[in-house]
């Protein structure tokens, strides 16, 4: 069979292979995730599904990848650099919202040091969270930067145990062990949402809000610290907390938040907190429909900042520094790497700030 060759003289299935692992270098696959089809990356990239197939043998002999018979093609790990002294490994729940900020973070510091990066994902599956870390492991990874699930009570305990056994310097982020207190002895950067919390209340109470409530989406660790720092500040403040909202992120839609809004209007509410921006949009879309002002008759404050200037009123909102988390948990690591046991054991959480906008009805653009 005649090969066809591209400009250059590249072969079309080289090329194809580079384009692939360009692709999981840049995280658009990442260790352990399944590829497309041969049919579908066919379809996508235009090639024949012979020169997929010929791509694909290439990154398998390269170890880049692995076809699991009646399963499908998967991201095995990907090969170190020559030109690189070490790497690091990076599990992470997902990319979507919130982590792409912390993995980019990570990413221009690694890069700044010359350290090559691993990265999977686990899309909260702790049966594919094991796995994938022991992909991170087997890959040959020289220390890691750990996102893992939630672990309470005993389990703690064997997490703590289990990361302990895995012979590699690890720094967690937005993870650590709370119910140990200072017995926690973990290396983690974290943010600090109780104060994120606290110091939303703060400012709306600044801007003349004396009936403040919360608002919280159900099942989210979050959603703890977050309800500490509103009933510590309303509680400084003088304040009655009793206004609290929690549903499921299926829940939380048209229905519920008019069910919200007459339970703000039955108590006096004037303002609220709202965890997280998808819910305060929604609240503040119903309210907006009952042709109430915003923030005149009911302001808002909404917590993370991940899609809070999109809506229709711009939501000021409480934004955890998930970029600048992401640098100095690395920068952390490459510290323990360098200097083993003679580093100090860091443990770091980091002030979310308030991005003012239209919603509470401050300064825009202004910054707390």
């Amino acid at each position: 069979m005649q090969t066809t060759r591209l400009p250059g003289g590249q072969l079309k299935f080289h090329a194809l292979a580079e384009y692939l692992r360009r692709s999981i270098d840049a995280g658009t696959w990442v260790v352990g995730s399944k590829l497309p089809t041969e049919r579908e990356l066919a379809e996508a990239t235009g090639y024949s599904i012979n020169t997929v197939r010929r791509a694909v043998e290439e990154l398998v002999a390269e170890g880049l990848l692995e076809v699991r018979q009646g399963a499908g093609m998967f991201v095995l790990l990907k090969p170190r650099s020559q030109n690189r002294e070490a790497s690091v490994g990076v599990l992470l729940p997902d990319l979507r919202l919130y982590f792409p900020k912390v993995l980019e973070g990570i990413k221009d510091t690694l890069e700044a040091a010359d350290i090559s990066l691993v990265l999977s994902t686990y899309q909260y599956d702790p049966g594919r969270e094991s796995e994938a870390l022991e992909q991170l492991i087997r890959s040959g990874v020289d220390g890691l930067l750990l996102v893992p699930s939630e672990a309470r009570g005993r389990a703690a305990g064997e997490r703590i145990a289990s990361l302990r056994k895995l012979g590699k310097p690890v720094v967690l982020i937005e993870r650590r062990f709370e119910e140990l207190g200072s017995g926690d002895p973990t290396e983690f950067v974290c943010s600090h949402h109780t104060a994120g919390a606290f110091d939303a209340v703060q400012h709306l109470h600044a801007l003349g809000h004396t009936r403040i409530a919360l608002c919280l989406r159900e099942h989210s660790r979050t959603g703890l610290p977050i309800r500490l720092g509103y009933e510590e500040a309303m509680g400084i403040l003088g304040l009655d907390a009793s206004v609290v909202v929690t549903a499921t992120w299926d829940e939380w839609g048209p229905a519920k938040a008019a069910e919200v809004l007459d339970t703000f209007h039955q108590q006096g509410v004037t303002a609220a907190l709202v965890f997280g921006d998808r819910e305060a949009a929604i609240l503040e879309a119903a309210a907006l429909r009952r042709g109430m002002a915003v923030p005149g008759e009911l302001a808002f404050v909404s917590y993370d900042d991940e899609s809070a200037e999109s809506a229709p009123i711009p939501l000021t909102a409480v934004a955890p520094s998930k970029y600048r988390m992401g640098r100095l948990a690395a920068e952390l690591l490459l510290t323990r790497l360098r200097e083993g046991n003679e580093a100090p054991v860091h443990q770091i959480f980091l002030k979310p700030r308030i991005v003012i906008r239209e919603s509470c009805g401050a300064e825009n653009g202004a910054g707390v």
